[in-house]
């Protein structure tokens, strides 16, 4: 029976591991992802950087339970606060975490039932029951997320429909969106998986900016992947992969003076 902390009975993720495993897809032979364990510093901001194909998606993936490791071994897996996380259900584990994308996937509602919808997502008709949450609550999101100066301009401000998609929106004002569905629920764990790549300049250093306040408040940990190493360098650590391992582990500054796998990815940008 899979434990399920529907009462948020202790800590959410203090501490997460990288640990000794492999995920199998059905429709490969091989292992993606196979490495030793390493803990992730609870309440820092961890960059997980490589070539394209080198599992930093697949680790995500893992650690939201949208995939389990391929082993059987109930001491080996993603380790969640010292629990393996196949004991726990997906769904608490998914609500213990907020995830930016590249893509925001809004929906054709208004701003304020979007980002209410970051603590009622689990609900088939999102629009009846966003209501109950908190206008303060949803504010506040917006206000962390660096949204509410652009929300309050909009002549109906929150009640401002944005569109299929997001489609009455800009780039950078749908991302600020996302940020705020993902902080409403003040989430322990906040994955930003290349939440930047697909803004221009001046959008990315307004999102940049709303993204480097999230991951320094409520100590929090937060799991980044990004391809532009300058998102990088804000962060506490940086775990380089390749080809599906960790080969380097340590600080941006410290990787950098030792001139290995994260020197070379830098140099090259």
């Amino acid at each position: 029976m899979q434990k399920d902390r529907e009462d948020g009975s202790g800590a959410a993720y203090p501490v997460t591991h990288l640990p000794s495993f492999g995920i199998m897809y059905s429709r490969e032979s091989k292992s993606t992802v196979n490495q030793n364990s390493r803990p992730l510093p609870p309440g820092k901001s961890v960059a997980l950087v490589g070539q394209s194909g080198c599992g930093k998606s697949t680790l995500l993936q893992l650690v939201q339970r949208f995939y389990d490791p391929s082993n059987t071994d109930i001491t080996e897996g993603i380790i969640l606060d010292g629990v393996n996380a196949r004991t726990l259900a997906p769904n608490w584990i998914r609500r213990q975490i907020g995830v930016v994308s590249q893509e925001p996937n809004l929906l054709d509602l208004t701003i304020r039932e979007n980002i209410a919808y970051g603590l009622n997502y689990r609900f088939e008709n999102p629009e009846d029951t966003t209501a109950g949450v908190p206008m303060e609550a949803v504010m506040e999101a917006a206000k962390q997320a660096n949204a509410h100066d652009f929300v309050c301009n909009l002549p109906e401000q929150y009640e401002t429909r944005v569109g299929p998609r997001g489609s009455r929106l800009s780039g950078g004002q749908k991302q600020r969106i996302a940020i705020a569905r993902a902080l409403v629920r003040d989430p322990q764990l906040l994955v930003l998986d290349e939440a930047t790549a697909a803004l221009d300049n001046e959008s990315e250093r307004v999102v940049q900016a709303a993204l480097d306040e999230a991951m320094r408040r409520g100590g929090r940990t937060c799991l980044v992947v990004a391809h532009r190493l300058s998102t990088v360098e804000a962060c506490d650590v940086v775990v380089v992969l390749e080809r599906g391992r960790v080969v380097e582990w340590g600080t941006p500054n410290a990787l950098l003076e030792a001139k290995g796998a994260y020197y070379a990815l830098y140099d090259a940008t």
